[in-house]
């Protein structure tokens, strides 16, 4: 399978080769089955630690802290990992081995071009956030979100923070940074599902400060600064004040922090103060789907 997925990385022309493994394996062994034209060599485990040896045999180590997760959920954030932290173009191709059928065996390859597969995220995504905010409010902000990242304003990059849900609590943290446009409007002027309204609030983003989103999808203000600590947190080395802003709320919260990043248009969903999901920005909106994978039954008699 190594060598037919280099084979194909060759054949087709893609940027690179992902092999997607349960654990450490001889990453000497399996450089060198993979032929030496083929030049990026991605693997992902789900634990640092077993990663150990692969950049020194050549590889580009990619952890996933995935464990448990379905294939298809792995595989995808292995793709937006990739693509995050350089190893990946947004728009490139990559040849993908991994198990699909049996665990702890490479059985199944796939060619895979990115600008298709990350703009398609599933309901499964939002789901798995085990948030009292409904799917439809977090897809609408979310849509509009990935918009502002890759539309920005006149010509600008614009960067700013959607905190949704648990709405009293988040407004107990917040003060005003200014004039908000939203302020004293009925809530059916503030709906998000208005497009007008979408499109307002894309003005307003230019300006300082967070939108507070009800969970029902009104948007309850806007210009708030977000008085939180970030004394427990963790984050990434690069991310600005808005993600801090963002992780903190959701830390002392259940609401979701939603931050469209200003340099790279990366919407990133903050919950309990982590960075549970990232996604890309892309030349077309996001399309949702909706799918299950159930795997074969392996006690099932084949035909």
């Amino acid at each position: 399978m190594l060598e037919n997925g280099g084979a194909l990385v060759l054949q087709t022309g893609a940027d690179a080769l992902l092999v997607l493994l349960a654990g450490s394996t001889d990453w000497e062994k399996l450089r060198q089955t993979i032929p030496e034209s083929v030049e990026q060599v991605i693997v992902a485990t789900d634990l640092e630690e077993d990663l150990e040896g692969a950049e020194a045999a050549g590889l580009l180590p990619l952890p996933l802290n995935k464990e448990q997760s379905p294939l298809l959920e792995r595989l995808q954030h292995a793709l937006l990992e990739a693509v995050a932290d350089g190893f990946l173009k947004s728009n490139g191709d990559v040849i993908a081995l991994y198990s699909g059928f049996e665990h702890q065996k490479i059985d199944s390859i796939s060619h895979i071009r990115l600008d298709d597969r990350l703009k398609r995220l599933t309901t499964r995504d939002l789901q798995r956030l085990e948030s009292s905010v409904p799917l439809k409010s977090l897809k609408t902000v979310i849509d509009l979100a990935g918009q502002i990242g890759q539309e920005g304003r006149e010509g600008k990059k614009v960067g700013t923070i959607f905190v949704v849900g648990d709405t009293r609590k988040v407004l107990q943290h917040c003060k005003d940074s200014g004039f908000d446009p939203m302020k004293g409007y009925k809530r059916e002027v503030r709906n998000l599902s208005d497009p007008k309204v979408r499109e307002d609030l894309k003005e307003i983003a230019q300006m300082d400060g967070a939108f507070v989103v009800s969970p029902e999808g009104y948007v309850e203000r806007s210009r708030q600064i977000l008085e939180v600590s970030h004394a427990d947190l963790t984050l990434s080395k690069g991310l600005g004040s808005r993600h801090w802003a963002a992780a903190g709320i959701s830390q002392i919260t259940k609401a979701i922090g939603i931050v469209v990043s200003q340099s790279t248009g990366t919407v990133r969903l903050f919950q309990n103060g982590e960075t549970v999901l990232r996604i890309e920005p892309m030349d077309h909106a996001v399309k949702w789907q909706e799918f299950n994978y159930e795997p074969p039954n392996p006690d099932a008699d084949s035909d």
